[in-house]
């Protein structure tokens, strides 16, 4: 992962509200095979104007703002082989304990969450991935997008072997099995990213998501099991991968409700340092879990590793002030070291195309002040002003 030893750099999680014509468009190419080329135009032009709004914006780390995904998980399941949506009765996206505990406030209010799905995926045949046209597109039109702009670096999101949407197996013994050929199938979707020249993040926001879905009440020891064999899969894909071209994203969804069945970081951040990347991208300015920075006075950041702590929300649409943003770097910085922190967002702005969590202004205010509170964090770390 790029560091810097003068200033704190900027990033954020990935996914960002996409243009409303290229959403419908994206919905007519899936069922009218004759707006599949102007779909793919109107991409291309997206990219490049997502790119070059990131970088007016002061953004130092940037990406295509998954432009080119439906979801920023099931996008994968779409580039497998083996998958098969069956009918279904609808399924909510959020079926936890948190929703068992608030009924009233998830039937009444909407939460930018997608609606229930009428189908289910189910592994049918054998996994292998079959996106090489998928992932080259999205490489091509990222790099495309750099034309005559100075960008600093590229990210490229992915998802985790264990966040992949929610499937069902017919073909394999087990849910590990089928695991394990899922991690090998999306090896090549993140080698294709970092050959690109590309930094690699992958997304996992499932990982701490079903604790709730799954465990809560269940003993924590019971899911630290779970997890211990999620990341042994992932580790398995991330194999001959480079560290320092690698980050790691893990949230608790952090749609605007109560989370308070979340597992607490506490609970984990052991399991999640031994995730063979550079970098860990961590949710810290949702109110829920913004006090765990604590944990950092105790843990250790493994050495040539980099913390990208979210330092402003995606799911209000209060827009953090920079001196706030500064305060939450500043902490930080203080515990593991200046330059081993680059300064992020809690989570994606639209992980499902057509469904911000914020509105676009909203969204573009608070990554301004996500920069202009990391020039504010390096004048008071370093005693000067960002080069």
């Amino acid at each position: 992962m790029p560091n810097r030893t003068d200033r704190i750099l900027t990033t954020h999680v990935g996914s960002l509200a996409r243009p409303a014509d290229l959403v419908a468009l994206a919905q007519q190419a899936q069922s009218e095979p004759e707006r599949v080329a102007a779909y793919e135009e109107r991409l291309r032009a997206a990219v490049v104007e997502v790119v070059r709004r990131q970088r007016e914006t002061g953004l130092d780390i940037v990406n295509d703002g998954e432009f080119g995904k439906s979801a920023w998980h099931a996008y994968a399941n779409e580039r497998m082989s083996g998958f098969e949506r069956r009918p279904c009765e609808p399924v909510s996206a959020v079926d936890g304990k948190d929703a068992h505990d608030f009924p009233e406030f998830y039937a009444q209010l909407n939460i930018g969450l997608p609606p229930p799905r009428p189908w289910r995926w189910v592994v049918t045949g054998p996994i292998a991935y079959t996106g090489q046209a998928a992932i080259r597109r999205d490489i091509a039109d990222l790099k495309a997008a750099t034309a005559g702009l100075d960008v600093p670096e590229l990210f490229m999101a992915a998802v985790a072997p264990s966040s992949l949407a929610r499937y069902q197996t017919e073909y394999y013994g087990s849910e590990e099995e089928a695991l394990l050929a899922v991690a090998a199938a999306l090896n090549e979707e993140y080698r294709a990213i970092v050959d690109a020249g590309f930094i690699l993040q992958i997304d996992d926001a499932h990982l701490p998501v079903m604790y709730d879905v799954m465990f809560s009440p269940a003993t924590i020891a019971d899911y630290r099991r779970w997890v211990e064999v999620r990341i042994a899969a992932l580790n398995r894909a991330l194999e001959g991968l480079p560290l320092e071209r690698t980050r790691y994203h893990m949230c608790w969804g952090s749609w605007n409700a109560p989370h308070v069945s979340d597992v607490e970081l506490k609970h984990i951040l052991d399991l999640l340092l031994t995730v063979r990347v550079g970098g860990y991208a961590l949710e810290m300015a949702n109110p829920r879990h913004e006090h765990e920075w604590r944990l950092w006075e105790k843990v250790k950041l493994p050495a040539g590793r980099v913390l990208i702590p979210g330092v402003v929300s995606h799911a209000t649409n209060i827009v953090e002030h920079p001196e706030l943003v500064a305060e939450r770097i500043v902490r930080l910085a203080k515990l593991v070291g200046r330059e081993n922190v680059i300064a992020g967002t809690d989570c994606g702005f639209s992980q499902v195309a057509g469904k911000p969590r914020v509105h676009p202004s909203i969204m573009w205010a608070k990554l301004g002040a996500l920069v202009a509170g990391a020039r504010l964090a390096t004048r008071e770390l370093w005693g000067r002003a960002a080069a």
